[in-house]
């Protein structure tokens, strides 16, 4: 291994997201249109005599850098299922710029990322199917972080279909700075059976079909995760109102709220509008990655 190995982790944003069955293992079955945006995490690695990890950036505060970060349990994991592939010990470096616990990924596209660096780095071939079969063992979202590509993803998100095709979009999102537990947003659902999503159309090519599909669609937790955190309704609300706009929404179980748009230029101005609006919160802006 020479030059050091570098892997981006794009922002999760679930456009979509409906609950559609609490299995009898308590957990529950999902169906979500999810998408990701040109703005993240990086993860660097670098040949060491053992793994190691160490983590800066904005949000670097409060996140230990042991065995239980994901990004290391991801190399373990990958070790542990393909010894004679796996490089030598790596030196890791992330940079944590997207907010913890906000809805848009963060531990599993970190954990993508670096399962995604150990596959460059392997002595041979590692089979998708397997791979994908470990990222589900490591967090529900890392098999769709672990692809970084327009998707659905329905059980528990397991069950991927990648899209062939997918409009150039803009995503401006706004986090509160406010930790929001998964676990308590579940625990305050009402409705575990909610019917699946509606069909996508075919070929899906405009931003105008997207945004007539989105109107028949939800998120199940964001009635929920406002009852815990108000200021998401709040910043639903003010980014709904931002020109342009195809769509405002909570992002997977929150805090994050996206404004979806098929303008660049009215992205950035919903975003310099919330950032005059809230100068402490995290407020980002990117493109969203296609299907390529």
């Amino acid at each position: 291994m020479g030059e050091a190995a570098f892997e981006a982790a794009p922002a999760k944003i679930n456009l979509a997201l409906h609950v559609t069955r609490r299995r009898e293992d308590g957990y529950h079955d999902l169906e979500s249109l999810i998408v990701f945006a040109d703005i993240g995490d990086d993860l660097t690695a670098e040949a060491a005599d053992a793994d190691s990890l160490a983590i800066s950036g904005p949000f670097a505060e409060g996140l230990g850098a042991g065995p239980t970060n994901l990004v290391l349990r991801a190399v373990a994991a990958f070790r542990a299922r393909w010894p004679e592939l796996s490089p030598p010990g790596l030196k890791l470096h992330l940079v944590k710029n997207l907010p913890v616990a906000s809805g848009i990924g963060g531990g599993s596209a970190d954990a993508a990322a670096a399962l995604r660096i150990m596959v460059a780095l392997s002595s041979g071939p590692v089979p998708v199917p397997e791979l994908l079969d470990l990222a589900a063992g490591l967090g529900a979202d890392v098999p769709a972080c672990l692809l970084s590509r327009p998707l659905v993803a329905r059980g528990v998100g397991e069950i991927l279909s990648p899209l062939a095709q997918f409009p150039q979009l803009y995503i401006t999102l706004v986090n509160p700075k406010v930790p929001v537990s998964t676990p308590d947003v579940f625990r305050r659902l009402r409705a575990h059976d909610n019917y699946p999503l509606p069909a996508l159309p075919e070929p899906l090519t405009r931003p105008a079909q997207l945004g007539l599909w989105l109107n028949e669609t939800r998120n199940d937790l964001q009635p929920p995760a406002i009852k815990l955190v108000p200021e998401i309704g709040v910043i639903v609300d003010e980014l709904a109102e931002a020109p342009g706009v195809m769509l405002s929404r909570m992002s997977g179980s929150g805090a994050t709220v996206f404004g979806l748009f098929g303008s660049e230029g009215q992205a950035h101005d919903a975003a310099s509008q919330m950032r005059k609006l809230h100068p402490d919160y995290w407020v980002g802006t990117a493109p969203v990655l296609g299907v390529s």
